[in-house]
């Protein structure tokens, strides 16, 4: 096995490097982004991204970038592995060992039926098989005292047949460990030298909160995609090596945070959507310097389209998120990032389905053999097939010209397989595919505001991803919103977010108590002992840091009620130990997730959580050069055939250099704004700003459609 290499480690002839690497891979494309501390100075790649070898693209993306491994300080990775992993179901072979009696839980589940109704309703599918849930003889009471021993005999019996089995991984989920792990910890012992080659997982390593079916998901899901995700990162960390890199590798986690490599190993959950909490970090910072207090980030690649929260200056998080849809959900108890994905991306493949009727996604050409357009071999009609045929991509300007579209191919497509089984024509046809497209991301964004209590009409919309800014405005007319900022370098946005990110550690300890009972010196010393984990940890990681921050937060909810909210609390709140205090803020927070709440009725605290961050040197947004209202003449390349169903024709549209544009300068729509990965597309009726950072700011146009 080979030796993990020691963070921060460098040699002492060297000097001390402040350059930081980013890669984001996504389906389609690897983008990359260097940070250079010293200068304030941040570089771009763009390639595609490679599914046989990924790394492959990495190499290739931070080749365009004119950047080196050798000498990096720090290498930054967010991929959607993890969750393509347990989606795809391409994980490993993997076991179970619980309580004896319970080994059914994690099939039962919650029992959620959301379509009472239907008859060809289908519930989870478990990632083990009942065969390998195997169960073990002890038990600990949810007080965390020992009611039977564990019997290490039934643990060797149940290693027997996982040996005969062939298994690649084992999870391990015993009642109430959360409180006392020990049963679960000498199991592992026990299982590590019965199968010294099979990943091994506990669910207290990974979860410390109450919930069996939760916490044994989240155990069985960290099994199951290990030894893919695992190998994969040992790669990297491999090719990093070769490649002269002496620096921290760290991972992006589900919240946004930094952690080590050797964590991500072993902890492989916590990276399920490492790729987009980077973008919504981004448009975080993004919110910050322009003083925004709340923001949608819309991301579109060309798999995907995922959509967070920015709200009163901060990103949100959940402590469990379903995995897979509501109807057939897997729940994953840790802390990550707000985001709802649906499964629409410039690759998205439209077709006409048994009934007739026009699907778009989820299914994706990817990257391998990828849109028709592409010409590497895909002959099936996408979206990217669609914003070409109706002249909002230019075919020789794609990627600045590095990748020469096809447009017949595109055409091809979508005559054969959408307007010839539908009776359109060729343009109605390439709409048709947009509109069904933006209707299907806008759910997206309705996930992350609308349903979450928050009026989404009057939030900003970010639009990032290289086909965000391609369909922001359509999707903003779809909800009612009525402010769009396409943030500088969109493409390589989520990237461009990793360097915002901090090392990060989250906490949790499932902690009952009644409002009315609480010990505010008993719930201190929890606190500081969660605290005093997280400094220990940002210690051993030997990853240079500019401060120390600690949050607090507690799961509450009324007496008798079953799921909680969390509650950020601030210090004051302790200094005072106000109890009426923290009940207003637990209603404000009720009533903002719920649109209710009950003053008069009692409170209890279910778990405590503490976040301790080491913040990393983070770049500056650029100011731009400062001209007039309108742009340059360098700027204008000329107009182009486009097709908007708004005016229900296509019109010779002006198309400007973005890297042209000047602060103050400003386009009325149509238009379209061309950079390197990415292209903003201005409906009719749209207003454009650029502001001091060259971000566009979109004033969107009232909804008009000629059908």
């Amino acid at each position: 096995m080979k030796k993990l290499r020691p963070a921060g480690r460098r040699s002492s002839q060297q000097a001390s490097p402040r350059i930081r690497l980013a890669a984001d891979i996504g389906g389609t494309f690897t983008d990359i982004a260097a940070f250079d501390e010293r200068t304030g100075r941040l570089l771009w790649g763009k390639a595609l991204s490679t599914p046989a070898r990924l790394v492959d693209g990495i190499s290739h993306g931070v080749e365009k970038a004119g950047a080196l491994f050798e000498g990096a300080e720090a290498f930054l990775h967010g991929s959607t592995i993890a969750i393509n992993t347990m989606l795809e179901r391409t994980g490993a072979k993997t076991a179970l060992l619980t309580t004896e009696g319970f080994r059914d839980v994690y099939e039962i589940g919650r029992i959620n039926r959301p379509d009472a109704y239907n008859l060809y309703f289908r519930k989870h599918v478990p990632l083990v098989e009942r065969a390998l849930r195997l169960e073990v003889r002890e038990r600990i009471t949810a007080e965390g005292e020992i009611r039977v021993a564990l019997d290490e005999a039934s643990v060797h019996a149940a290693c027997d047949r996982l040996e005969a089995a062939g298994v690649a991984a084992v999870a391990i989920m015993f009642l109430h460990s959360y409180v006392n792990p020990a049963h679960e910890t000498r199991t592992r012992e026990i299982v590590h030298q019965r199968l010294p080659r099979a990943f091994v997982t506990a669910s207290h390593e990974l979860s410390r909160e109450y919930r069996e079916f939760e916490r044994c998901s989240t155990a069985v899901a960290n099994a199951y995609i290990g030894p893919v995700v695992s190998e994969y990162v040992r790669g990297i960390d491999e090719h990093l090596d070769r490649s002269g890199f002496r620096g921290s590798f760290l991972l992006v986690q589900s919240t946004g945070g930094l952690y080590e490599s050797h964590q991500a190993r072993t902890e492989c959950v916590r990276m399920l959507e490492s790729g987009p909490a980077a973008g919504v970090i981004g448009a975080q910072a993004l919110c910050s310097a322009l003083g925004l207090a709340d923001a949608v980030a819309f991301d579109m690649g060309g798999t995907t389209a995922k959509a967070g929260v920015i709200y009163r200056g901060k990103a949100l998080t959940t402590g469990a998120a379903l995995i897979g849809g509501y109807n057939q959900a897997l729940p994953v108890q840790i802390p990550m990032m707000d985001i709802f994905e649906v499964g629409t991306g410039g690759g998205s493949i439209a077709a006409v389905d048994a009934s007739g009727a026009l699907k778009v996604g989820p299914q994706s050409a990817g990257a391998d053999p990828g849109p028709a357009c592409y010409a590497l071999g895909g002959t099936r009609a996408t979206v990217t097939d669609a914003n070409l045929v109706l002249g909002r991509l230019g075919a020789g300007r794609f990627l600045s010209g590095e990748m020469k579209l096809d447009a017949r191919a595109a055409e091809r497509a979508i005559r054969e397989h959408v307007a010839e089984p539908l009776g359109l024509d060729l343009i109605r046809a390439a709409d048709g595919i947009l509109r069904i497209a933006a209707t299907a991301m806008s759910y997206a964004v309705k996930a992350v505001s609308t349903e979450r209590g928050l009026d989404a009409a009057a939030f900003a919309l970010i639009a990032y991803g290289g086909a965000g800014p391609l369909h922001a405005s359509a999707i903003a007319r779809e909800i009612g919103m009525q402010r769009i900022i396409v943030p500088r370098a969109p493409g390589h946005f989520c990237a461009f977010g990793m360097l915002f990110s901090d090392l990060r550690y989250d906490f949790v300890r499932t902690w009952f108590t009644r409002l009315a009972d609480v010990s505010f010196d008993a719930i201190e010393a929890v606190y500081e002992s969660l605290i005093a984990d997280g400094k220990k940890a940002l210690q051993a990681s030997g990853v240079r840091t500019e401060a120390f921050a600690a949050a607090r937060a507690a799961d509450m909810r009324y007496v008798g009620q079953e799921h909680p909210v969390t509650v950020e609390l601030p210090a004051e709140v302790f200094r005072r130990r106000n109890r009426d205090a923290l009940k207003r803020r637990f209603d404000e927070e009720h009533l903002q997730r719920y649109g209710t709440c009950a003053p008069e009725e009692p409170a209890e605290i279910v778990s405590l959580r503490a976040t301790v961050t080491g913040a990393m040197k983070k770049p500056r947004l650029e100011r731009i050069p400062r001209g007039g209202r309108s742009p340059l003449s360098s700027a204008h390349r000329g107009k182009r055939g486009v097709y908007f169903a708004e005016l229900g024709k296509s019109v010779a549209t002006p198309t400007y250099a973005r890297e042209g544009l000047c602060a103050g300068n400003r386009i009325a729509g149509p238009a379209l704004v061309e950079e390197h990965a990415s292209t903003t597309v201005l409906l009719p009726g749209d207003r454009l700003r650029v502001d001091e950072f060259g971000n566009l700011v979109i004033e969107v146009g009232r909804r008009s459609l000629l059908v």
